[in-house]
């Protein structure tokens, strides 16, 4: 199955987010000392990318259920989700070599790729 065109744009999105952390990031530190918070966003970012796409399949095998059935798997997807978001700041929290920062930067990038893209929404239905 392949992503529809707007988890492209929210994967995309993340993507560029996490290349500004990243960057941020090393100009603020300028030195190695910046590769834990680059290993954090890297594993946030790749963590939303992943619920990107973990959220298009469930919208599209949802559609083809009936309503009661639809409506506990959404809920039990959601779970996923959330237990998913969970085990990587957890692991960001234990493993020294990961910025718990970083993956917190990178685990919000899903929550702002969707202002990003609701904002050039607008801007491209106004022009």
């Amino acid at each position: 199955m392949k992503p529809t065109q707007l988890a492209k744009k929210m994967i995309l999105i993340i993507c560029v987010l996490m290349l500004i952390f990243m960057a941020a990031s090393a100009i603020y530190y300028r030195s190695l000392a910046c590769l834990p918070f680059i290993y954090g966003c890297l594993l946030g970012g790749a963590l939303s990318s992943y619920k990107v796409i973990l959220l298009d399949k469930t919208v599209d095998k949802a559609l083809g259920l009936e309503q009661s059935t639809a409506d506990n798997y959404v809920k039990l997807q959601h779970l996923l989700r959330f237990f998913l978001s969970a085990a990587v700041l957890v692991a960001a929290a234990l493993v020294p070599a990961i910025s718990l920062w970083g993956a917190v930067a990178g685990v919000f990038s899903f929550q702002l790729s969707l202002y990003v893209l609701r904002l050039t929404e607008k801007f491209s239905e106004k022009n």
